[in-house]
């Protein structure tokens, strides 16, 4: 295990059995994910279903998924934060991005269909 992995935050688990919660605690915490379950199954029966539902719920909402593949280095793991915390703004950069290539495009046709690329072109075969 690389020193990412070892300092990884808490997230929920994609291999969970309802959302991942219990088991994204246990291997953040290293603890075993039946002795999670139980816990949470005695506040369950202690305080009533519904607040321990709820607070399930919200764990489940406010905890970030698991990544897919494990981080390699300090930045990839900051890059997956940030767009988990806002990908709104996420999405407004990608497509900042692809707009400004979209222009790119658009200039580079401009240049290529005009009327002096084809005076250009039609002057340099004669030569």
């Amino acid at each position: 295990m690389n020193r990412y992995q070892q300092t990884r935050g808490l997230y929920r688990s994609r291999r969970g059995f309802i959302f991942g919660v219990c088991r994204g605690f246990g291997e953040y915490f290293d603890f075993s994910v039946f002795w999670i379950r139980f816990m949470v199954v005695v506040v369950l029966m202690i305080t009533g279903i519904w607040p321990m539902i709820g607070i399930y719920v919200v764990a489940a909402l406010v905890m970030k998924p698991e990544p897919i593949r494990p981080f390699e280095s300090v930045a990839e793991r900051d890059f997956y934060d940030s767009y988990m915390d806002s990908r709104h703004r996420t999405a407004r950069r990608v497509r900042r991005r692809y707009d400004n290539i979209d222009q790119r495009i658009r200039r580079m046709e401009d240049i290529v269909t005009g009327k002096d690329f084809e005076w250009e072109e039609k002057m340099n075969s004669v030569r």
